[in-house]
C-alpha cells in the first residue's frame, strides 16, 4: 500500500513540474494586467512616436525637393536641418523593431532599422552608385549605404576630388547620380516608414495588444526583448562602446553617429536614452502625458521597486555623464576617451539590471545574443 502511494505521489510531482515549465515559457504566472500594458505602449508611446518620426520624413523630402530643383548652399541648409530633426525623431522609433518592422529586412534582429541607421556609411558604395547608377538599396550589400548615415555624407561630407559637401551635385563629375541617389534614399526611408505605420493603425495595434504571452511570439516577450537589444547594441555599444574602443585595441572616432555633421552625436545619444527611460516608465516620447503601465509599474506589481529604482538611477548616472561630454563623440574619443569610456562603463551597469534581474522578474527569455565581446 505504501509504495502504491509513493508511485502515486510521484507522479502528481512529475505532473506539476510539467505544468509549471510551461507556464515559464508560455505565459505569466502573475495577475498582472498586461493587456493595459501593451495599450499604453502602443496607443500613447509607439504609434505617437512613429506617425512623428513619419512626419519628419515627410518635410526632410519636401526640403530635398527643394533643393534638388533649386540647388544652392542655403537650400542644402535647410535640407541639412531637416534631415538633423528627422533623425531626432528616428531616436525615438529606432527600439520599436516589431510588428512588420521586424521582417522588413534579411537582417533578422535589425529588421527595418537597416534602411535608417547603419553607421559607419561604406562611402566607397556611395559614390560607385552615383558614378554607375547601378545600385540596389534593398541588398544586403547597401544596408551600410543608406538611410540617416548615407544621407549625413551626402549633405555634409565631401567626394574626393571635391572641396565643399555642394560641390557633389553642381561640379562633381556625378553630380546627376548623387542627385539621384539622395531621391532614392529619402524616397526608400519614407516608404519603409509608411509600411510600419499603415501597419500599427491597420490590424496589427490590436493583435499587439491582446498577445501577452511570455512565450518568443508574445507581444510581452517582443517588447521586453527589443528594448533590452536597443539598449545594449543600439545605444550602449554603437553610440559609445565601439567609438570609445570598447570592443577594439584602438578608439574609432571615425564610428561615431552622425561623423560628417560631426556636432550632435551626444545631441544623439540623449534622445537615444530618453527613450529608453520613458518606455521603461511608460511615459508619451511625443508630447506630454502621465504614466501609465509600463515595465516599471510592473515590477512595484511584484514588489520589486528596489529594482526599477536601481535602473531608473543607473539611468540618471548615465544622463549626467552623457552630458558633460563633448557634443562631438569623435573628438571627445580623440581629446579625453576616459570620459567616453566611463559613460560606456555606466551604460553597462544597467546591462545586468534589466538582462537578467528584471528579464527573470517577467519570466522572459532573452531571444538574442550580443556578439560584442562584452
Amino acid at each position: 500500500m505504501l509504495k502504491k502511494i509513493v508511485f502515486i505521489l510521484s507522479i502528481v510531482s512529475v505532473i506539476v513540474a510539467c505544468s509549471s515549465s510551461d507556464d515559464s515559457n508560455g505565459g505569466s504566472n502573475d495577475n498582472f494586467d498586461r493587456t493595459a500594458l501593451l495599450t499604453n505602449y502602443a496607443d500613447n508611446i509607439i504609434v505617437p512616436a512613429l506617425v512623428n518620426f513619419q512626419s519628419k520624413m515627410s518635410d526632410m523630402e519636401t526640403a530635398k525637393s527643394d533643393f534638388i530643383n533649386d540647388i544652392n548652399q542655403t537650400n542644402l541648409n535647410i535640407l541639412s536641418d531637416a534631415w538633423l530633426e528627422a533623425y531626432k525623431a528616428w531616436q525615438h522609433v529606432e527600439i520599436f523593431n516589431i510588428g512588420i518592422a521586424e521582417t522588413l529586412s534579411a537582417d533578422e534582429n535589425s529588421g527595418f532599422v537597416v534602411f535608417f541607421n547603419r553607421y559607419p556609411v561604406t562611402v566607397s558604395d556611395i559614390e560607385a552608385g552615383a558614378a554607375s547608377g547601378n545600385y540596389d538599396l534593398n541588398a544586403i550589400s547597401y544596408y551600410d549605404a543608406q538611410g540617416f548615415p548615407a544621407l549625413d555624407f551626402l549633405i555634409h561630407g565631401v567626394a574626393d576630388s571635391d572641396t565643399t559637401p555642394l560641390d557633389k551635385f553642381t561640379t562633381n563629375p556625378n553630380f546627376e547620380g548623387y542627385a539621384n541617389y539622395i531621391t532614392d534614399v529619402i524616397a526608400q526611408m519614407r516608404t519603409i516608414i509608411n509600411t510600419v505605420v499603415s501597419d500599427w493603425q491597420g490590424s496589427y495595434r490590436d493583435s499587439f495588444i491582446n498577445n501577452t504571452s511570455s512565450s518568443a511570439t508574445g507581444s510581452f516577450n517582443k517588447m521586453v526583448n527589443d528594448f533590452i537589444y536597443y539598449y545594449e547594441k543600439g545605444l550602449r555599444a554603437n553610440k559609445i562602446g565601439i567609438p570609445a574602443g570598447n570592443f577594439s585595441v584602438d578608439p574609432l572616432p571615425e564610428k561615431v553617429e552622425a561623423y560628417y555633421k560631426n556636432d550632435v552625436s551626444k545631441e544623439l545619444a540623449l534622445l537615444g536614452l530618453e527613450t529608453i527611460e520613458k518606455v521603461f516608465n511608460g511615459q508619451a516620447i511625443v508630447g506630454s502625458g502621465a504614466s501609465s503601465q509600463s515595465f516599471a509599474s510592473y515590477l512595484d506589481y511584484l514588489e520589486n521597486s528596489q529594482l526599477r529604482d536601481d535602473i531608473n538611477a543607473q539611468f540618471l548616472a548615465t544622463k549626467q555623464q552623457i552630458q558633460s561630454l563633448n557634443n562631438s563623440f569623435s573628438q571627445q574619443v580623440m581629446e579625453d576617451n576616459t570620459q567616453m569610456t566611463q559613460a560606456y562603463d555606466l551604460l553597462q551597469g544597467a546591462v545586468v539590471l534589466l538582462k537578467v534581474d528584471m528579464a527573470s522578474a517577467f519570466n522572459v527569455s532573452i531571444d538574442f545574443t550580443d556578439s560584442d565581446g562584452d
